[in-house]
């Protein structure tokens, strides 16, 4: 969610569009929920794009082949550890255009992104079981954090996105943002 924020804010364009698209999709005076998904591909977009550029784990936990098998056009023997760098593969530049600039659209539907490119929870039989949940929880969260929030910087520089790599990825200077509440968020309150 930081890394979403951060790139959010940097990109106002972005967060506009978003915006609009959330306050198009709820009914009445709720918040959104998960019957509304189908109408936020931009939002699911945006989150794409901010995994893609923002991976929890910048490495994806080893694999082993059981049996010997080619990658990439190299044999690769039974029983090799193999460590997939989703970060590297995410900003390839033969598999992205402009893959350092923060672009949501790419990930619209229309557009075709190979699976075999984009593994933010791995690929196969072994990606994360977690990735429905954490893809459904991250569209609730940041969907409702624009919702009921009015989003501003702190100072009127672009937030610093130099990344920390350990385990997971975090930023090396901690997110900070100041919020409005939005008109909605009083009358859910009330």
């Amino acid at each position: 969610m930081e890394w979403a924020l951060a790139n959010l804010l940097n990109h106002p364009d972005v967060l506009r569009k978003a915006k609009a698209e959330v306050d198009d999709a709820r009914v009445g005076d709720r918040l959104i929920d998960e019957s509304d998904f189908a109408k936020l591909h931009y939002l699911q977009s945006i989150i794409s794009e901010n995994l893609r550029l923002c991976p929890v784990t910048p490495l994806i936990p080893p694999h082993m082949p059981s049996s010997d098998c080619t990658i990439g056009g190299y044999h690769v023997p039974a029983g090799t550890i193999i460590f997939v760098n989703a970060w590297s593969l995410h900003r390839d530049p033969s598999l992205w255009d402009d893959p350092e600039s923060f672009k949501p659209e790419r990930f619209e539907s229309g557009s075709s992104v190979d699976a075999c490119k984009f593994i933010p929870f791995g690929m196969g039989r072994r990606s994360c079981p977690g990735d429905g949940l954490a893809n459904r929880v991250m569209t609730l969260t940041l969907g409702s954090l624009i919702q009921c929030f009015e989003w501003e910087r702190v100072g009127g520089d672009k937030i610093d996105m130099a990344e920390k790599t350990a385990m997971t990825m975090f930023k090396v200077e901690p997110l900070e943002l100041m919020c409005r509440a939005r008109p909605i968020l009083d009358m859910l309150l009330s």
